[in-house]
């Protein structure tokens, strides 16, 4: 399995999107296509993107009941994703149906991944306003084994926490990481930050990587400074 750098492609538009993805004229970076841009858009905007010759990471964190999600997987399934993601809040029995609507007749799938915490959530506002008394780390190293056991491919956790999972469900066990910044950057809103350097040493997979590069002067610049520091 080979590391990679996800950009966060979190524009409000397709022209947007467009003009940011125009600025790359030699390489095809992965992206990854949110909430906001997916609302705005819909699938056209996945498939747009897909024909231009990215791999796509379809961001849309669902968190349903299980038989809910599994028809929404099955439809997500047919836009022909490279990645996309559930919360592992929603239980081992979503996940479990996730998977199902998820994978196509002919066996194939895209990779299926499952959100521990989000990386805005610190362990003060997890144990106070959502009521869960555990560490944060025992959370998300128990969220992850529970998607390990739902036969997820891995999960979306905090670049802090790659290590911990990766030594939990096995170094096969795929994390995808954001909340990273370059040293010289600013951190954001995120709460649970590292660099790419700091991602590749502790075990992530993936890197999303979005402000520090959609927001730079020469994003191009920025996005081959994030492939150097993470893959090497």
């Amino acid at each position: 399995m080979g590391k990679d750098v996800i950009i966060a492609c979190d524009f409000s538009s397709a022209q947007a999107t467009f003009d940011f993805l125009d600025k790359f004229t030699e390489e095809k970076p992965f992206v990854k296509i949110g909430m906001e841009l997916f609302y705005a858009e819909g699938p056209s905007i996945v498939k747009e993107i897909k024909k231009r010759g990215h791999k796509i990471f379809l961001d849309l964190k669902l968190h349903d009941i299980p038989n809910t999600v599994k028809k929404s997987m099955a439809v997500l399934s047919k836009l022909d994703v490279d990645m996309t993601n559930l919360h592992a809040a929603g239980t081992v029995e979503m996940m479990k149906a996730a998977l199902e609507g998820l994978t196509r007749e002919d066996g194939t799938r895209p990779i299926l991944i499952a959100v521990t915490q989000l990386t805005s959530t610190s362990e003060e506002r997890m144990q106070k306003e959502l009521l869960i008394n555990a560490s944060i780390n025992d959370t998300i190293v128990k969220y992850a084994n529970n998607a390990k056991e739902a036969g997820l491919d891995g999960v979306v956790c905090s670049p802090l926490e790659a290590g911990m999972v990766k030594e939990s469900c096995g170094k096969e066990f795929m994390t995808v990481t954001p909340g990273v910044r370059f040293a010289d950057g600013d951190v954001g809103d995120q709460v649970r930050v590292t660099t790419p350097e700091k991602a590749k040493e502790i075990g992530s997979d993936y890197i999303v990587v979005g402000r520090p590069i959609t927001a730079a002067d020469d994003p191009v610049a920025a996005y081959r400074r994030c492939v150097r520091e993470f893959v090497g």
